[in-house]
């Protein structure tokens, strides 16, 4: 038994949270969500997220959830993947960080999910403002790793920042039904060197193994 617990379903966001795990080195104890057998309404598990979601965790200082939460306390935890308290690149780090989580990834699911918002009627209209928009925004990524060089993004080193956009990208790229809605990296060179970096590093490799992704999870993912 270890001090960390990850509750997980492989290829939902709790795959994030296992990429840094394995990058970290830490051990952890890994518990599998049937989400059809009705796992994420069980009663053990809404005591460790009472929102039913994925991903979630416990951890020495209690449970915790929401996916840039648990890859804000890894980071602050280990000192690893990401500038910590007092690091003069925290401010930049923590302002991207939240912009995947509370941007790209809202975007990502309305692509993938375009029926959510306003059930089916809209859900054509909703899939093009969100192809459009995730073009917009990872365009904002793009610059960022062009012009700033950040090294918590960058092909130099791992982060968590890269394994989250990694996965969210590879969503878009294998889920909406319209070839002609499916994200395509292409256009963003800086970025797919730092994904590539990433899927290829050894934890990255154990855990697209493990969790059925693929040889190339972010920059290529399989249908």
């Amino acid at each position: 038994m270890t001090d960390i617990t990850l509750y997980h379903a492989p290829d939902w966001a709790s795959t994030i949270i296992r990429l840094a795990l394995e990058e970290l080195a830490l051990p952890y104890d890994l518990v599998m969500l049937d989400h059809d057998a009705g796992d994420l309404a069980a009663p053990a598990y809404r005591a460790v997220n009472p929102l039913g979601l994925v991903p979630a965790m416990t951890t020495p200082d209690g449970p915790i959830f929401e996916t840039a939460a648990i890859l804000l306390w890894l980071v602050d935890r280990t000192g690893s993947l990401g500038p910590g308290p007092g690091d003069p690149d925290r401010t930049a780090f923590l302002s991207w960080l939240f912009f995947t989580s509370n941007t790209l990834h809202v975007t990502m699911m309305q692509l993938v999910h375009p029926y959510r918002p306003g059930g089916e009627a809209v859900a054509d209209a909703v899939q093009a403002q969100a192809f459009e928009a995730l073009n917009l925004q990872t365009g904002q990524i793009e610059s960022l790793i062009a012009n700033q060089a950040p090294r918590w993004l960058s092909a130099a080193e791992p982060g968590v920042l890269g394994h989250y956009i990694g996965i969210i990208l590879r969503w878009a790229m294998m889920i909406p039904e319209d070839p002609a809605r499916r994200f395509d990296l292409r256009p963003f060179p800086a970025l797919a060197a730092v994904l590539a970096a990433h899927e290829a590093r050894p934890a990255a490799l154990r855990v697209a193994l493990a969790d059925d992704l693929g040889p190339t999870p972010f920059t290529d993912p399989r249908f």
